[in-house]
């Protein structure tokens, strides 16, 4: 299966570690809901069942316990599952999906953070996406630093990403910049400092301005 047609529309929502991305795709999934939208509410790696499963070898363990080929290959398997059981469908039935991650957190993690070429890249997602992507992707950019700490506070036994070195950290946020930068008509990049409730009102406008929901 490829891309399905798409009555529906996605949201993906990108960023580093402690970005309020969870928070904020339940509050605009019940805004959406608000307007009468039939929503789905999901996550990478994860989404599915086979892609649960896949999500438990790549977020638990130490940070070195996979080089970056092999991660890329994990997230791309979880990944085409999570299209085929839960995200295509949906949007085939004329549903809102609202992802708390997708494909861009692969090019920013195991890319920029682990120097991963971008063609090796490009060929996984080929093979496993197809030409299909996000309607809309809001970038959530937060300091590094400051979302290390929020990190930290949530705490948990999925810590894996975020107990790498600080370095690895600073190129995610450039690699998602520089992302944004590279796709404008579908990325917004969104200053997620500000409460929750200030960065989804701002989530919120972006949304009316770029997809029109009812």
């Amino acid at each position: 299966m490829t891309q399905p047609p798409n009555p529906g529309r996605l949201i993906t929502f990108e960023g580093g570690e402690g970005a309020g991305k969870s928070t904020q795709v339940v509050l605009l999934a019940q805004a959406l809901r608000s307007r009468g939208l039939s929503v789905v509410t999901t996550r990478e790696p994860g989404g599915s069942d086979g892609a649960e499963a896949i999500r438990a070898l790549l977020v638990s363990g130490e940070p070195g316990r996979w080089d970056g080929i092999t991660e890329a290959l994990l997230h791309f398997a979880a990944r085409r599952d999570h299209l085929l059981r839960t995200i295509w469908p949906a949007l085939q039935r004329g549903e809102w999906v609202v992802c708390d991650r997708f494909a861009d957190s692969t090019l920013a993690y195991q890319g920029f953070g682990h120097g991963l070429s971008a063609e090796t890249i490009g060929s996984l997602y080929r093979i496993a996406v197809g030409r299909f992507a996000p309607d809309l992707t809001l970038v959530l950019d937060l300091p590094v630093e400051e979302g290390l700490a929020r990190a930290g506070i949530r705490g948990g036994a999925e810590d894996r990403y975020e107990r790498m070195e600080l370095g690895f950290h600073q190129r995610l946020r450039q690699g998602f910049l520089g992302i944004a930068a590279d796709n404008p008509r579908r990325c917004a990049v969104i200053d997620a400092s500000p409460s929750a409730e200030t960065v989804h009102r701002i989530v919120l406008e972006t949304v009316e301005a770029r997809l029109s929901p009812p």
